[in-house]
């Protein structure tokens, strides 16, 4: 049976909204996520690189996110298909290993959580595909890469890409 790794944060959790609205909130800024096209919220605002960063280290931060829209549903129909795992870097940020993995557990009680990997280099998966909105992660992955659209990854090219999560489903079950 062929391995799908899935991203979390911009894949299945919509971090984005919450980090531009706490962003604004602490700053009495007015980023929109339209103003992301091709860009990183750090990028836009980088005199404030150590402050984004510390938003994304709350560690509840990463608790009470949305699901994608359609998420649930795609991956429970793929994991009667196929191996799912749940991978997040989430070294990155390690005060939120609790909030993920409860989010995860609430959010995706039906896949077994020892299929949630949290990791930092995701180039140590064995996965036949990494589905991922960072192109980073794709770099040392031996997979094929398939990159979930953000507004951040917009300008990159050389991917497979998914807009959404019908998409996912028609790449993988069609």
């Amino acid at each position: 049976m062929k391995r799908i790794a899935i991203d979390m944060d911009e894949v299945i959790a919509d971090a984005l909204p919450k980090h531009v609205t706490r962003f604004n909130q602490l700053h009495n800024d007015n980023i929109k996520i339209e103003d992301l096209n091709g860009i990183k919220l750090e990028d836009l605002r980088p005199e404030f690189q150590v402050e984004m960063k510390n938003i994304l280290l709350e560690p509840t931060f990463f608790q009470d996110l949305a699901v994608m829209e359609d998420s649930q549903e795609v991956i429970k129909e793929l994991n009667e298909h196929f191996e799912i795992f749940i991978t997040t870097a989430a070294m990155e940020f390690p005060t939120s290993f609790t909030a993920k993995y409860e989010w995860l557990k609430e959010h995706f009680s039906f896949l077994n959580d020892m299929n949630f990997v949290f990791c930092g280099d995701k180039g140590i998966l064995n996965a036949d595909y990494l589905i991922d909105d960072n192109v980073h992660h794709f770099k040392r992955f031996s997979g094929k890469g398939i990159l979930f659209s953000s507004p951040q990854n917009s300008n990159e090219t050389g991917y497979d890409r998914v807009e959404n999560w019908q998409e996912v489903r028609n790449y993988f079950i069609n």
